[in-house]
């Protein structure tokens, strides 16, 4: 039995940061017909991370409410290329990029849509059909003082950096894709409101419904600061290694970690989250324990029960010493014929960034071999040694030194 629409809504809004306009989008969930939910995304190849998943978890939400979601990739807009968030003219894509790219976007998405519930579409499907008159005729529908309110076009205009005309095309273009598909809802990151809510008025001029436009957040990284980002290096990739994305998700802030139950979590509901924070408050239940359920669901989502099984219990045998550290992957380190001493052989591992750091964590009692607290700096360790090394309880390996 469907859930009722308010239910729908509270489910629909949770972690939103803007809904235009929630009443709308009230009226049409109580119709009790299926929505068609759009979402866009230009065809650059990205290597998903967690941050990008934000934006799919809620179209999957949409779609277990037994919503219809709509996977755009914009080949078209892609030969554009979307000036949102940058400061200069993004470089177009060729026909050839774009083919390869949406192959390596599907292959990815796939991890977290339902395939059979996922409508496809590529909007050169009806811009390859345009005339340059009917192009004509659509740029006809905004003036240039309103595409200067976006905000990085401004930025852009005042400091005298230069704006090619086609950048102006792209909030249209992308506007009159939900104008093709008959969207109900468009959704997007903060950054894109003001090309979503072009869609709501072309779709107005065409004499449509508007468009509901639901924005989510910018997932922030490891650090807790700043947007997740690959150039930041606070990411977790979805096709990282399980027992990578288990050590990572550890590290997160206690704070953060209620943002990325919020945002990313389907196993924990609204409620239990809720009563999960006021226990982790209380002191009734320590925040790793929430941080390794997380970790477990997601790894799961992304590389199967059996994965996630295997590394939670890699990460338990090397940091709570519970189990045996064989679940963990092995990573051959090179090493002479003579062997590394350890503060060497950590930085070999990439445990450390430097011998200098090494020895510091020695003097601090802080480095672990297979559990044992290693405090000789003059300890060495030869070819065909095997072992967990470990800095702290986030940093460890599980490495096999051979010949060089």
């Amino acid at each position: 039995m469907p859930l009722p629409a308010p239910d729908q809504l509270e489910l629909i809004a949770r972690g939103a940061v803007d809904i235009f306009k929630r009443d709308e989008l009230a009226a049409r969930l109580a119709s009790g017909r299926p929505l068609r939910v759009k979402a866009g995304f230009d065809p650059t190849a990205p290597d998903l991370h967690l941050g990008h998943t934000v934006l799919l978890n809620k179209m999957r939400q949409f779609q277990d409410l037994g919503h219809r979601v709509i996977f755009l990739i914009g080949d078209f807009t892609g030969m554009i290329g979307d000036p949102t968030g940058k400061n200069v003219t993004r470089k177009p894509l060729t026909r050839d990029e774009i083919v390869a790219n949406a192959a390596t976007y599907a292959e990815q998405v796939f991890k977290v849509l339902d395939r059979d519930r996922t409508e496809v579409r590529f909007n050169s499907e009806w811009f390859d059909a345009m005339t340059a008159a009917d192009m004509v005729r659509l740029a006809g529908q905004h003036t240039v003082a309103r595409m200067l309110e976006r905000d990085d076009f401004a930025k852009r205009y005042a400091a005298q950096q230069p704006i090619a005309l086609h950048e102006f095309l792209y909030p249209l273009v992308q506007g009159y894709d939900s104008v093709a598909l008959e969207a109900d809802v468009e959704l997007g990151g903060t950054d894109q409101t003001f090309n979503l809510l072009m869609g709501r008025g072309l779709q107005e001029h065409f004499g449509q419904p508007p468009q509901i436009v639901l924005t989510m957040p910018l997932l922030e990284g490891l650090d807790g600061v700043q947007k997740m980002s690959k150039s930041l290096g606070n990411t977790i990739g979805i096709d990282e290694p399980p027992i990578d994305m288990v050590t990572k998700a550890l590290k997160i802030g206690d704070d953060l970690l209620w943002r990325w139950i919020e945002l990313l979590s389907f196993d924990i509901g609204i409620d239990e989250a809720r009563q999960l924070r006021a226990d982790v408050d209380a002191g009734i239940l320590n925040p790793r324990d929430v941080k390794l359920r997380l970790a477990r669901e997601l790894v799961a989502r992304f590389h199967g029960a059996s994965a996630a099984d295997t590394a939670i219990a890699g990460w338990n045998a090397a940091v709570r010493g519970e189990g045996d550290t064989a679940s963990l992957p092995l990573t051959d380190v090179v090493v002479p014929a003579d062997g590394l001493r350890i503060a060497a052989l950590l930085t070999a591992a990439g445990l450390s960034s430097s011998n200098s750091e090494a020895n510091r964590k020695l003097k601090e009692r802080s480095v672990r071999i297979d559990g044992e607290v290693i405090e000789d700096a003059q300890r060495v360790f030869a070819p065909g040694f095997t072992g967990v090394l470990a800095i702290g309880k986030r940093n460890f390996a599980r490495v096999r030194l051979v010949l060089a």
